[in-house]
């Protein structure tokens, strides 16, 4: 039985090389080697010229960290949210929450890096990312940008393109920087209240609900099953009434408990259907649905497909 793939970096490669048609070895950053972690920087029309054809990237979840610079028109499925985008995006991945980004035109281009922890763990400051507001759970990971916005971020992955390819000995520390910039950018770009969330008791119980939603995942074998499953649930583990939940969440988030649940099942639901070749009472049962009529009449509803044909 096929369980839930992770993508690491050997399989990311192996994937670029496909779609670029190039050998693996040309596609690795010169240099590079474990001891300062892994750094590399793309051109997303060159590297994605096959999954531009399909109009989607796959469902993944990813071994690494990944800011992108994605221009036309899309949508980004990620945790709980999803995202509209007309012309230009900023998008940072972290490990902890797979998304799923669908193109809705032909015409996609922009540029994006990866990157591991350990990358930057070798600043000065020993950045530990999961600590920064960007890559938190419940944060505000993709932002719609304007064309003036989009041309500033696009000049610095140029630097990062020019830096890589360079010879100078210490091209690495530089990277670093400039990765340190788009997440600065990215965070100065996140409403005031996300870079503040300690300063009231809601935006505390919103970060603490979120946190307990995505400590559920990811679903990595058939006995595995979720423990909380209605807003009731959460908001017992909380300590708090349902209302005040559905209250603070309503306000902080624009959702209610139920409609952020039933969002984060159905990512999930999606990304077992897509990876692993469990049979779909597997599936159910993993994702607390006694009955697999009800998880499947659950997925049509918010899907408005079945989940074989989603499947295939």
């Amino acid at each position: 039985m096929k369980n839930v793939q992770v993508t690491s970096l050997d399989e990311f490669y192996k994937e670029a090389a496909h779609f670029t048609g190039r050998d693996i070895a040309s596609l690795l950053p010169p240099g590079i080697n474990e001891e300062i972690g892994h750094f590399n920087v793309f051109d997303i029309a060159e590297t994605y010229k096959e999954a531009k054809r399909k109009n989607q990237m796959p469902y993944n979840r990813r071994a690494y960290y990944k800011i992108s610079l994605v221009r036309g028109k899309n949508r980004a499925e990620y945790a709980d949210k999803v995202i509209d985008i007309q012309k230009n995006a900023l998008l940072f991945a972290t490990p902890k929450v797979p998304y799923h980004w669908i193109a809705q035109d032909d015409n996609q281009s922009g540029s994006f890096c990866v990157f591991t922890d350990a990358f930057l763990i070798k600043t000065k400051s020993g950045v530990i990312l999961d600590e920064l507001p960007i890559f938190r759970s419940g944060g505000y990971p993709v932002f719609k940008i304007t064309d003036e916005e989009a041309e500033e971020i696009e000049l610095i992955f140029r630097k990062m393109q020019r830096e890589i390819a360079s010879d100078y000995e210490y091209k690495y520390d530089l990277l670093r920087n400039y990765v340190l910039e788009l997440i600065h950018y990215g965070q100065k770009l996140q409403p005031v209240t996300a870079l503040r969330a300690n300063q009231n008791a809601a935006a505390r119980i919103t970060s603490l609900f979120i946190e307990l939603l995505e400590r559920q995942f990811p679903i990595e074998s058939t006995s595995q099953k979720l423990e909380l499953r209605s807003a009731k649930e959460y908001a017992e583990r909380l300590a708090i009434h349902v209302n005040y939940l559905n209250k603070v969440l309503k306000e902080n988030t624009g959702k209610t408990t139920t409609e952020m649940i039933t969002g984060r099942i159905i990512l999930e639901a999606k990304l077992l259907l897509k990876q692993t070749d469990w049979n779909i009472s597997d599936i159910a049962y993993s994702l607390g649905f006694d009955e697999v009529a009800h998880f499947s009449n659950f997925f049509k509803k918010q899907t408005s497909l079945a989940p074989l044909t989603f499947r295939s």
